[in-house]
Order: C-alpha cells, then structure tokens, then sequence
C-alpha cells in the first residue's frame, strides 16, 4: 500500500461496517499497547483532523489498527453552522481520508468554530432559526456530495440560549434530517450537559428525540460547576468516567433506538488503555442486556 495523501485504500482488511458495539477513541498513547494487545472492542473512531498529513507514525499505527478493526472518523473542524462557505480544501481532506481508510461512520458538530480566516479552538453553538437552517442544510449538502456518502450530525452540548431561537433544538434537528437525509450522532452526554445547564428534563429529551435517524451514540465524562448565580453548570470536559446518569439516559436510549455502535470518548487527562476499555465494555454490558431483553419480548 502507497502511503502518499491520495493513496486508495488497499490492504485485505476487515468489513467497514461498524457494528452495534461499544468502541474507543483511539489516542496516540495507547496505539502501541492496542496494536500489541489487540483487545476485545467493536470499533476505534478518530479525529479526522488529527489525520491530515500525508505520512507518518499517526498514519502508520492507523493502518495497521484498520486491518484488524473498522473504524468511524469524526471531524471537528468542518464548522457546519458558520456563517461563511465551508473550507473546500479541510473538505478534501476529509475526503482522501474517507477514500484511504473506508470508516464506517463519518460525523461532523451542529456548531460553528470558524469567522472569516480565525479558527477557533471550541465548538460553538448556533442560533435555532430558519436563517441558521438553511445555512446548515446547505453546508450538509455540500459534504454529503463531495464525500459521496451519509453524515451524521452531532447534536451539541450548550451553556447558552439564543433570544432569536424560532424552534426548539430538537425541531432543529428533525428539519435537518428530512431536507438532508443526514442522518444523526445523538451523544448522550451531551444531552444531559445541555438539560441540566436549561434546567430541562434530559428524560424528555430522548423520548422526542428522533431516533429512527440515529446512526451512532457518544458518551463521556463531564465535570459539575455552577454558574454565577450558584445553579449547577455542566461542562462537556471529556476528561473522565461516565456518570452515573448518563449511564441510566444510556439505557434509555437503547430501549427505544436498540443496539446502535457506542463511543466511549475520553479526550483530556487520557488515562491507561484499561481504564479506556473498562467504560467500552460497561457500554458492552448495557447493550447486550438490553438487546435480550428486547429479543425476550419479541418471543
């Protein structure tokens, strides 16, 4: 196999297809021990843009990962809700990638990280308005034909209500998906940092979310605080275990969508490979009880 930016992907390895499974984010530091080890998970997805250089370790580890797991590549850079024209070369990036590792998922945000040529290190969220809609359905257009393929969109974690909002996120969402036929990355976690920060039900949420779109699940560690008026305020830290809760919103979600691939992302103080596998596999658990039970029923 060619190692060059444009090269076709070539080695005899397994089925793209994501399967309904838990799977990790796949770090630097545990490349080394996965490829040694090769544990036990369902899948690894990365951030395409730790990807975009032509060679190197990053893509020499990747490889060999991909030969042995599929993979689903999630960007964060694309800036589907700014303002401006998308980045038609970071757009082409993501394209070679997707040609050069066949991912069986592909994600991008609902929020904009991007104003006029400065990028911002955060994703930042959209007012819910038919300006912003349009403008986001646009942008999903434009990916989907260029990548050739389904984008699922992420719904967003948010400390912040927008005066201007004409609908709720979750209208917001369904409109997206039936002018795109984008399909939806719904992260649990996120749904929780979002309710709690309204002071929203996270249970309400998910009962009207609409599932039958979702294609992949997240789930991740977030860190409390409270805001100025001493409320409590959720930050989507990415820096820690599951809560409880969100486990419990987890479990939610899987008896209504059934087994969907899970992520487990934990992308700040990473900590050892088994602390890393041991969240997948408890994402592992939840699935399989679940599915059985929904299999009992159907007896």
């Amino acid at each position: 196999m060619t190692s060059g930016p444009d090269s076709q992907t070539a080695l005899p390895h397994i089925a793209a297809t994501v399967p309904a499974r838990a799977g990790a984010g796949l770090k630097g530091e545990h490349a080394a021990e996965i490829l040694e080890i090769r544990p036990e998970i369902g899948f690894f997805e990365v951030h395409a843009e730790n990807y975009m250089g032509a060679g190197g370790v990053p893509h020499r580890q990747l490889e060999a990962i991909r030969r042995d797991y599929p993979l689903s590549l999630h960007g964060v850079g694309l800036s589907i809700g700014g303002e401006g024209p998308l980045d038609r070369d970071h757009l082409k990036r993501l394209k070679v990638l997707n040609t050069r590792y066949e991912p069986g998922l592909f994600s991008e945000h609902l929020a904009w990280s991007t104003h006029d040529t400065t990028y911002y290190n955060d994703l930042l969220p959209v007012p819910y308005t038919q300006a912003t809609l349009q403008r986001v359905c646009d942008h999903i257009d434009e990916v989907q034909a260029v990548m050739g393929r389904e984008m699922l969109l992420e719904n967003p974690s948010t400390y912040v209500a927008f005066e201007q909002s004409t609908m709720s996120e979750l209208e917001f969402l369904r409109e997206i998906t039936r002018r795109t036929g984008c399909g939806l990355l719904l992260d649990v976690n996120n749904v929780h940092v979002s309710c709690v920060n309204h002071q929203r039900s996270a249970e309400d949420y998910i009962d009207a979310f609409p599932m039958d779109a979702v294609g992949e699940l997240h789930l991740g560690g977030h860190a409390p605080d409270t805001d100025d008026e001493g409320r409590p305020l959720l930050i989507d830290a990415h820096d820690r275990e599951v809560d409880d809760v969100v486990w419990a919103l987890y479990e939610q979600v899987v008896k209504r969508s059934g087994p969907l691939p899970t992520l487990i992302e934990w992308d700040n103080d990473v900590p050892a490979w088994s602390v890393l596998l041991a969240e997948a596999q408890a994402a592992d658990g939840i699935l399989h009880r679940v599915a059985g039970a929904e299999l009992k029923r159907a007896v």
